[in-house]
C-alpha cells in the first residue's frame, strides 16, 4: 500500500522549534554585510537556521538583488518590480567573503526572467571575483534554472564553482501548485548539464508539502540519473498564510527513512533533518567535496 502524508497541521512540533542567536559573531556578521549593502537569502526566505548559522559567521548571499521575478507559493521572497542588476555587485560579494575569512562561502540567486541572460554574466563575474579575492575557497553556488538555455547555465559552469546546486524543491506532481512558472524536467536538464561538464551538482526537497515516499524516491533516482551527488530534504514551513500550507509534519525518524532512500540510490552524501535547508552548513559535506576533488 502506497504511503501518504495524513493531514497534521496546526501547532509546530517540537523539534521545528530554534532558538535565534544575537551573540557577537552573529552581530559582526550581520554588520558585515550591511556595510557591503548585500542581501542574503537566509533572511530574505525567512530561514530557521539564520541565528545559528550567522552566530557561527556563515551567511548564505543572494545576489541580484532581492526581488524575484517568479511567485513561487513556498518562497518568501519578494516578487515585485525587480531593479537592474548592479555591476559593483560581484566585487562587493568579495570584499565582504574576504573579510570574513571563510574558506567557504554559497552565493544563491533570485530568479532574473528579465534579463537577456537571466543573470548568467553576473553569476560569472561573481564566482570570478570571489575566487580572485580569496584563491583556494570552496565556492558553492545555488543557481536558478536560467529558463533551461544551455548557453547561460555554462557560462555558470565556465567558473567552476566547487559545488554546482540547483533545487528540485518538490515532487512533479505537486509544481503547478508549488512552482507554476518552473518545471521539473528543465530543473534535472541544469543539474544534468553541470554532471556532465565535472561538477559536483546538489539538489534538494522540502517535505511536507503532501508528497508520498513513493515520489520521494521517484525523485531521488531522476536526480542521480542526472548525475547529481548531494542530496538534502529538509521541512517545509509556510512563511506567512499567503504561502501554501503545511499539508504534515514529518517525524524525525522519516526524515532518517528519506536519508536512506538517497544512500540506497547512490548519492555521495546527504543531509536529511527538520531543519535541513539546501545551503545549510553541514560538516560532512565539506569532506566529501574536497575528497571527491582530490
Amino acid at each position: 500500500m502506497q504511503e501518504t502524508a495524513t493531514d497534521r497541521r496546526g501547532a509546530k512540533p517540537p523539534w521545528i522549534r530554534v532558538k535565534i542567536g544575537h551573540d557577537q559573531t552573529f552581530q559582526d556578521t550581520r554588520t558585515r554585510l550591511r556595510a557591503h549593502g548585500l542581501h542574503t537569502v537566509c533572511e530574505e526566505a525567512a530561514c530557521p537556521n539564520l541565528g545559528r548559522c550567522w552566530s557561527h559567521g556563515r551567511a548564505t548571499i543572494m545576489i541580484l538583488g532581492d526581488r524575484c521575478t517568479r511567485g513561487c507559493r513556498f518562497c518568501n521572497v519578494d516578487k515585485q518590480q525587480v531593479l537592474p542588476p548592479d555591476p559593483s555587485e560581484p566585487q562587493r560579494v568579495a570584499e565582504a567573503v574576504n573579510e570574513t575569512g571563510l574558506k567557504e562561502v554559497v552565493i544563491t540567486s533570485v530568479t532574473r526572467d528579465d534579463l537577456p541572460d537571466g543573470g548568467a554574466a553576473l553569476w560569472a563575474a561573481t564566482i570570478r571575483a570571489v575566487h580572485a579575492a580569496v584563491p583556494n575557497i570552496l565556492v558553492e553556488v545555488l543557481v536558478p534554472d536560467f529558463d533551461g538555455k544551455p548557453r547561460d547555465i555554462a557560462t555558470v559552469i565556465h567558473e567552476r564553482p566547487a559545488v554546482f546546486g540547483h533545487n528540485l524543491e518538490t515532487v512533479p506532481r505537486l509544481y503547478p501548485q508549488a512552482r507554476p512558472q518552473a518545471n521539473y524536467a528543465r530543473s534535472l536538464s541544469v543539474l544534468r548539464q553541470a554532471s556532465e561538464a565535472g561538477l559536483i551538482t546538489k539538489t534538494s526537497l522540502m517535505l511536507g508539502l503532501g508528497e508520498t515516499f513513493d515520489e520521494i524516491a521517484q525523485a531521488l533516482q531522476d536526480a542521480r540519473t542526472a548525475g547529481c551527488r548531494i542530496f538534502y530534504a529538509g521541512q517545509y514551513l509556510q512563511p506567512s498564510p499567503r504561502h501554501l500550507p503545511v499539508a504534515r509534519f514529518l517525524e524525525p525518524s522519516e526524515f532518517e527513512k528519506v536519508k536512506a532512500l538517497a544512500y540506497d540510490a547512490g548519492f555521495g552524501f546527504v543531509a536529511s533533518a527538520p531543519l535541513v535547508r539546501s545551503s545549510y552548513h553541514e560538516d560532512g559535506q565539506s569532506a566529501f567535496v574536497k575528497k571527491c576533488r582530490a
